[in-house]
C-alpha cells in the first residue's frame, strides 16, 4: 500500500497544471537548534528544506530534515492534502533513517522504513483548530504483545489556538497519543517508538511564537520559537529557529 500511494504522491508532484485554477508554488527551509515533533525529540540542530505546490484546494508537498549535528538523522516526507473551507483531509508518507540507510525503495511489508498517516483537521475562523491524525500503513506501526506484534495505528490527536499579541504570531496547543503508540522497526538491529505510549498520554503541551524580520522588500525571513513540555515522558524543550521563504 505505501509504494502505491508513494508512486501517486510522486506523480502530483511531477503532474503539469491546467486548467484556470491558480497555481501558487512555494519553497524554503527552516534552520533549528533542535527538532522536536509533537513533543518527541527527533534530532539535534537541522535545516529543513521544504517545497508545496497549490492549485485551488489541493495542495502537494515535499519536507526534509537533515541533522547537522552529526546524529546522522535524515528524513524526507511527501504529502497531499485537500482544503475547503476550514476542513483538511490529507495523506502523509514519512520516511527517516540514518544518513548511510540506502532503502527508501523498499517497500516490503517486514522492511520498509515508510510510515504512512491520514490527517483530517478543522480549524474556526477565529483560530481555534483540531486535528487527527494517524499511521495506516508501514511495517514500522508496530507494538510488541506478549511474544506477537501487532499494528499500534499510532495516532497523535491536537487541540490548538493560533492569536496576535502586537506583530507576533502565537500558538498555543494540547496534544495527545490516545492509545498504546509503541513502534517496532523489524528488519533493523534497533527498536524505537514513536511516541512511546501505552494507553492516552498527554506528549505535547507547547506555545510557539513567530515574527517576520523585513531586510528588503523582497527578503523577509520569519523568526521563531518554541516552549513544549512532554508529560508523558516528563521532558521540555526550548527550541530557537529562522526560517527563508521564496
Amino acid at each position: 500500500m505505501n509504494k502505491i500511494v508513494f508512486f501517486i504522491i510522486t506523480a502530483l508532484l511531477l503532474a503539469p497544471v491546467k486548467g484556470k485554477a491558480q497555481c501558487e508554488f512555494s519553497a524554503g527551509a527552516d534552520f533549528v537548534s533542535s527538532y522536536v515533533w509533537r513533543g518527541v525529540a527527533t534530532a539535534g540542530t537541522s535545516i529543513q528544506p521544504s517545497m508545496d505546490l497549490s492549485v485551488g484546494g489541493f495542495s502537494i508537498g515535499a519536507w526534509g530534515s537533515v541533522d547537522m549535528a552529526g546524529q546522522g538523522y535524515k528524513e524526507v516526507d511527501l504529502a497531499a492534502g485537500y482544503t475547503i473551507g476550514g476542513f483538511y483531509v490529507g495523506l502523509t508518507d514519512y520516511w527517516w533513517n540514518g544518513e548511510e540507510a540506502f532503502d527508501y525503495f523498499r517497500f516490503k511489508k517486514d522492511e520498509s522504513s515508510h510510515l504512512l498517516e491520514a490527517s483530517l483537521g478543522y480549524e474556526f475562523d477565529f483560530g481555534l483548530g483540531f486535528s487527527w491524525n494517524t499511521m495506516i500503513a508501514g511495517a514500522g506501526d508496530q507494538y510488541i504483545d506478549g511474544e506477537s506484534t501487532k499494528r499500534a495505528f499510532s495516532t497523535y490527536a491536537e487541540v490548538g489556538y493560533s492569536f496576535a499579541v502586537k506583530e507576533v504570531e502565537l500558538t498555543a496547543a494540547v496534544g495527545a497519543s490516545p492509545w498504546n503508540s509503541n513502534v517496532l522497526y523489524t528488519g533493523y538491529e534497533r527498536d524505537e517508538q514513536l511516541y512511546g505510549t501505552s494507553g492516552f498520554a498527554v506528549t505535547n503541551i507547547s506555545l510557539a511564537a513567530s515574527k517576520d524580520v523585513s531586510i528588503t522588500d523582497g527578503f523577509s525571513p520569519s523568526l521563531f520559537g518554541q516552549l513544549a513540555f512532554n508529560p508523558a515522558k516528563e521532558d521540555v524543550f526550548l527550541v530557537f529557529g529562522i526560517s527563508f521563504k521564496f
